[in-house]
């Protein structure tokens, strides 16, 4: 963590950049300072030939250099100071007139290079061999060669071998010391540039983290520079502005969210409401045939209590009317309480729940009504899992629904004494579904014979408050209360029909599944 710091990185950053800095200037200098003293040590050779030249004046006849034991003796003493490797002194024969230096491995070289400068009258400098010099490898030998003139004619050429291993370890002692220089000044120059940096922009950034940590939505400012107008500054005052945005927008989508909690309660006691005000639409409708079933079994009570007043009946018989009227009024109490449970509101509790029996139920109930007594009404309760998890009420009303509007269809066909309604359930595996993802589903479809829904109206069967029938006949929200309800069951409702063969509304129910949490 601690190399991760800015600081830290910082003064990595900065060390790197001044000891990369200042090697390259080491390097700069370390050429430079070669370079001048390559430039010396010509210099003290061109010395030297003119001082060799200055010696041989006076013993130079007829266009030859004349030697003897003084001459080589002024020459010793000429040569022998410089610290020069070798140095050959050439007549204009090529014949070699002097020679100083012992060990020289250079000889044949030097001879070649002042006979050249002889023949060629000017002055050569050639490098030789290498060695390591300071940073990478160099020259190690240098030989100059220039001619000498008497009168302004070449009498003799001079050669001389130069060793620069001198040169480089002066450099290289050189170079030890201004390593040592180079870390200690990348050292200070690291810890006053990391002083500055962290004056200008780490504390600033430490104290713009505090504030952040220690900020509550109740500042009024978040972070302000004291008597600073930078970078910083302006940042603060974006976060200060980015802040109080954001506060606003927070104060506006709390309100907008207890808006849409308030609109959703709203909605779900709307959804209710259609939802009783639809069930009650079908116990009105339910309530003439049931009145209707009650009034004969009311009837046969009445006619046996008519009886049971005569004083000549005998005992047997009153017994029997007694018992025949008690049939009929638990006929009636029967009646009575599956309407009552039908139109009882719903606690919208999801509990497991058989499907087949509640379409027994809802058959029962609807077997009532007069408007079904000429339909042959067919089960076919195959699906070998009936079990989901639902509103068993509203499942209920679902059903009836999809009875009742059959039973129109059929009542307004034309074909109305041969009509039909099959109830049909069947299970789905997976394989007979789109989407293997899928658990098993339980299909429920309700089939008749009746007049059929127009291709035009099939698209909108399923929308509130739409209808086919006439004014008074119904509400337009049967469907879509199925609709509603299936689809909140995680399930789907469909549609197929043709006009004047009839329609097939078919359910699709998750079924239970013991296994799944």
């Amino acid at each position: 963590m601690f190399f991760r710091g800015l600081k830290t990185n910082i003064a990595i950053n900065l060390a790197v950049l001044f000891l990369f800095g200042m090697l390259l200037i080491d390097v700069v200098m370390i050429i430079l300072t070669q370079r001048d003293l390559l430039k010396t040590e010509i210099i003290k050779g061109d010395l030297l030939v003119a001082a060799i030249e200055s010696h041989l004046a006076p013993y130079f006849e007829s266009g030859s250099v004349r030697f003897n034991k003084t001459l080589d003796q002024k020459l010793d003493n000429l040569v022998v100071g410089t610290e020069f490797s070798c140095v050959l002194i050439m007549g204009n024969d090529t014949r070699a007139l002097y020679f100083q230096g012992t060990g020289c491995i250079m000889k044949d070289d030097l001879s070649v290079l002042t006979r050249k400068a002889l023949e060629i009258e000017e002055k050569t400098t050639r490098y030789f061999g290498t060695t390591w010099g300071v940073l990478w490898k160099q020259s190690r030998y240098m030989i100059l060669s220039s001619p000498i003139y008497s009168e302004e004619k070449t009498v003799a050429a001079a050669g001389i071998l130069i060793n620069l291993e001198g040169i480089y370890g002066v450099l290289r002692r050189s170079q030890q010391i201004l390593f040592i220089y180079i870390l200690v000044n990348t050292i200070i120059l690291t810890m006053i540039g990391l002083y500055q940096i962290a004056k200008k922009t780490v504390k600033p950034m430490y104290r713009l983290v505090k504030s952040a940590e220690n900020y509550r939505e109740d500042d009024d400012l978040f972070f302000l520079p004291e008597n600073e107008d930078n970078e910083f500054h302006t940042l603060s005052k974006a976060l200060n502005r980015m802040l109080k945005r954001i506060s606003e927008d927070k104060e506006k989508l709390q309100s907008n969210v207890h808006s849409l909690e308030k609109a959703n309660i709203d909605l779900k006691q709307a959804q209710k409401s259609m939802i009783s005000a639809e069930k009650m639409a079908s116990v009105g409708r339910l309530s003439a045939g049931i009145a209707h079933e009650i009034g004969n079994p009311l009837g046969i009570i009445i006619g046996y209590l008519e009886l049971l007043k005569q004083e000549h009946i005998p005992t047997d018989e009153k017994k029997e009317y007694l018992i025949r009227s008690e049939n009929e009024i638990n006929r009636i109490h029967t009646i009575i309480r599956q309407l009552l449970d039908f139109s009882r509101q719903s606690n919208g509790d999801l509990v497991e729940v058989s499907v087949h029996e509640l379409i027994e139920d809802v058959i029962q109930m609807i077997q009532l009504q007069p408007v079904i007594s000429n339909i042959h009404l067919k089960r076919k309760l195959s699906a070998e899992r009936d079990t989901v998890v639902a509103d068993p009420d509203q499942l209920r009303q679902v059903f009836l629904n999809l009875m009742i509007n059959a039973t129109d269809a059929i009542s307004f066909s034309e074909k109305k004494s041969a009509g039909e309604l099959i109830v049909e359930t069947r299970t789905l595996s997976n394989l007979d579904m789109d989407s293997i993802d899928q658990n098993p589903t339980l299909k429920i479809m309700y089939i008749d014979n009746g007049i059929g829904i127009s291709e035009t109206d099939l698209d909108n069967i399923f929308d509130p408050f739409y209808t086919t029938k006439e004014p008074g006949k119904g509400t337009g929200l049967g469907l879509w209360v199925c609709y509603m309800i299936i689809e909140g069951l995680g399930g789907k409702i469909e549609a197929t029909s043709k006009e004047g063969e009839g329609t097939c509304v078919a359910l699709h129910l998750p079924l239970f599944n013991p296994d799944a949490g």
